[in-house]
């Protein structure tokens, strides 16, 4: 998921870099650094998405997002369009405010709250943490459930 959103917010900014320069604006200067760094980011992000596809044999961790995190910053920020690439992170920042309960433990969170493969079916399900009936009825779909999805964007689809 980390690496092929970050390959598609790459695309963007690298497309939006480029309009920059043929439009000509002040800082195309800018805007042909940005696309020299965005290259090299989505050739590698390409590469590792081709092993990180179903079924992966590399995954992504906390070096890869701090790296993609670190290369959109460093873009935006000396390619002067910081504003516009937080547009891009809209999700993120979705994703941030609904699982704020479980990071800060109002809410039991399990250490990984990806959805999970069901061989059976072929389908996605969502990570789910078990609960007592009473418990977090507004996070439940039913309210006799056992168990509650994790609160991620992903995970409340």
């Amino acid at each position: 998921l980390e690496a092929g959103q970050s390959y598609v917010m790459g695309c963007a900014v690298l497309l939006h870099n480029l309009i920059e320069i043929r439009l000509g604006t002040s800082s195309s200067e800018n805007h042909l650094f940005s696309v020299m760094i965005m290259l090299s980011f989505i050739s590698v992000t390409l590469a590792l998405l081709r092993h990180n596809w179903y079924p992966a044999s590399i995954f992504v961790g906390d070096t890869f997002c701090y790296f993609a995190g670190m290369t959109f910053a460093v873009v935006g920020i000396l390619g002067h369009f910081s504003k516009t690439l937080l547009l891009f992170f809209i999700p993120q920042i979705i994703n941030f405010i609904w699982s704020t309960p479980q990071l800060f433990r109002l809410v039991p969170c399990p250490r990984h709250r990806l959805p999970k493969f069901n061989a059976e079916t072929a389908l996605m399900e969502p990570s789910t943490f078990p609960c007592k009936k009473e418990q977090y009825r507004w996070l439940k779909r039913r309210p006799d459930d056992t168990e509650v999805a994790n609160m991620t964007v992903i995970n409340l689809c």
